[in-house]
């Protein structure tokens, strides 16, 4: 699945040089319910990049559980970073492993993916700055998707840094863009200015700013004010479904790959050069 990360180019998609025992204390997801529209809006807020480490993602899944038990009529799903959507998986989880909490990250990265691939009510993405990799991959998750204009991009990069994008992933870019553009895309690790990404059917709008991409969520999921809750949500069960039966028959597999992956010396060498990049950097 995964093979030779390089230094030279484990650039982004692999981010966030933080300690590994961070606590879930509640401040990793804002969470914010507008009365109005009766949507909840989940921004994550995990400074500098919005790094998908283990308890990123089960407060993620938690406030995305809570807003459909709070009977939301939809969820948008945003970060409060001014530039960023997120980097993608956090390389702490990868360096150095323990080897019982790099499982539970990988399953926790899994089953909140399933999560929001599946929650019953409407989703939509306001991406609001560069979303790589894992953050390209929590985008296409959600139903709709505004893409806030700039110099930022978006897409699964993996084999620029030397990664293999699991096949799940790649599903994901198949069923939002096609096989023919995904095939390309994989193949070279691009990432899609807003313009392009609007044109190959990566996002569906492009607006200026982040305001008018939560007001054009909002406007998604107010769209479906008439249609019956019951046939909406059984239609996209019948839609999605398949593909979280296949990561829900073959995680284990998926698992197993991905631990292979990082406890090779080769990669645990190119991530500590990188984290020491970082560190340069800072």
């Amino acid at each position: 699945m995964i093979f030779n990360i390089t230094t030279k180019n484990c650039r982004i998609g692999l981010t966030s040089l933080v300690r590994r025992n961070y606590s879930v204390s509640g401040n990793l997801v804002n969470v914010q319910k507008d009365d109005a529209t009766g949507t909840s809006i989940l921004s994550m807020a995990r400074p500098p990049v919005n790094g998908l480490n283990r308890e990123l993602l089960v407060e993620l899944r938690e406030s995305l559980n809570k807003a459909v038990q709070n009977k939301s009529r939809g969820v948008i799903l945003t970060s409060s970073l001014p530039k960023i959507f997120s980097g993608g998986l956090d390389i702490m989880e990868m360096y150095k492993p323990d080897m019982k909490r790099a499982r539970e990250f990988w399953n926790d990265l899994q089953e909140t993916w399933m999560t929001l691939y599946g929650l019953t009510i409407p989703t939509a993405a306001a991406i609001n700055g560069s979303s790589p990799a894992g953050g390209c991959l929590f985008a296409m998750a959600c139903e709709y998707r505004v893409f806030v204009e700039g110099k930022h991009q978006i897409g699964l990069n993996e084999t620029q840094l030397g990664i293999v994008a699991p096949i799940w992933f790649q599903t994901s870019y198949i069923d939002t863009i096609g096989y023919r553009q995904s095939e390309q895309a994989l193949l070279k690790g691009a990432q899609f200015s807003p313009q392009q990404a609007l044109k190959i059917g990566l996002v569906n709008e492009l607006v200026a700013n982040k305001d008018d991409a939560i007001a054009m969520c909002q406007k998604y999921i107010e769209s479906f004010a008439n249609i019956p809750a019951m046939a909406r949500e059984m239609t996209k069960y019948d839609l999605r479904n398949k593909r979280i039966a296949w990561l829900k028959e073959n995680r284990e597999v998926d698992t197993k790959r991905f631990l292979d992956f990082i406890v090779s010396p080769k990669v645990q060498a190119a991530i500590g050069l990188y984290i020491q990049s970082l560190k340069q950097k800072n």
